[in-house]
């Protein structure tokens, strides 16, 4: 349901007096060195129409990690290629299990339960790398785009660093190699994945380069990413998948679907209405921001907008 309509700009403003209490709270993402030094107490949020206004408020403009949120942006660039192979690779359902979980892929085979957690990230860079020859570019190019912003690149130091201590994705991506499930080199597929990770977007960037998936899969300049029912299916999975082991309790409380990252960003999607982009360090154990989360929900209180 919709509540009667409201000015924008004062729910972005109400959003940031609701979540005044949040920013802070939580824990940064500390296995990775480079986010272990963000400062938690930053609070960002961005509400972009499809019809290209945006409205901020907080540190909107400050740029963070996208982490797990940039895996959105690579499963829409391989559907859009071929809807249906990459499903005979990655399952599309909700893991239960942490995000960057060893146990259930073993007992899988090697096929990742979705393409939102880790090791199905990791088939799905495969995937990019044999379609586009250069899957971080592929990424980094369709960003830049949608963000408007041509500069986007990744923070070199945050990718290092993850390259550094990123033994578990190295151990995932070693053993889905090993059960057939990764067609280019490991050291390649892992090289593309960490960059991809470390692109950096501000909020009002992130709810803009988002809005395809309010419209429908159409993008900017009006042409088209992927087919109108791959960008549905994209935020069906996002609601089941896209924030870890959480995704059943996001599903209550906010009912729209939202795809986190340990950057402590939160991208959310209103069907044809809106993409919403908030951060904010600070992260719950689930690996999901805790000033975001409470953002995303404050808006859904404050504007009635569920796809229930």
């Amino acid at each position: 349901m919709v509540k009667a309509a409201v000015d924008d700009q004062d729910v972005v403003r109400n959003v940031l007096t609701a979540v005044r209490p949040f920013i802070g709270r939580g824990k940064v993402a500390d296995y990775i060195p480079d986010l272990a030094r963000v400062d938690p107490h930053q609070f960002g949020f961005a509400l972009a129409t499809v019809d290209g206004e945006v409205h901020t408020a907080g540190d909107a403009t400050t740029r963070f990690s996208l982490q797990s949120i940039i895996k959105v942006f690579g499963l829409a660039l391989v559907l859009g290629r071929d809807s249906d192979a990459i499903w005979k690779r990655v399952h599309r359902e909700p893991a239960g299990t942490p995000f960057n979980s060893l146990v259930q892929l073993e007992m899988e085979r090697g096929i990742p339960r979705n393409p939102f957690i880790n090791a199905g990230a990791l088939v799905i860079t495969d995937q990019l790398l044999t379609d586009r020859g250069d899957a971080f570019d592929a990424v980094r190019t369709l960003l830049r785009a949608e963000s408007g912003n041509p500069e986007v690149q990744a923070d070199t130091v945050t990718a290092t660093s993850e390259a550094t201590t990123g033994f578990r994705n190295a151990a995932m991506a070693n053993l889905i190699a090993d059960f057939g499930n990764l067609h280019n080199p490991v050291d390649r597929v892992l090289d593309h994945y960490f960059r991809q990770c470390a692109l950096m977007l501000n909020c009002d960037e992130l709810a803009r380069a988002a809005l395809f998936l309010a419209r429908d899969g159409i993008r900017q300049d009006g042409s088209r990413i992927l087919p109108a029912r791959d960008a549905k299916r994209i935020n069906a999975i996002m609601l089941t998948c896209g924030t870890y082991d959480a995704a059943g309790d996001f599903a209550y409380r906010i009912g729209l679907p939202c795809k986190s990252g340990v950057g402590g960003g939160i991208v959310a999607i209103v069907p044809s209405r809106y993409a919403l982009a908030a951060w904010g360090p600070g992260l719950d154990q689930k690996g999901s921001s805790v000033a975001a989360a409470a953002a995303i929900e404050a808006f859904v209180s404050l504007t009635g907008c569920s796809i229930f």
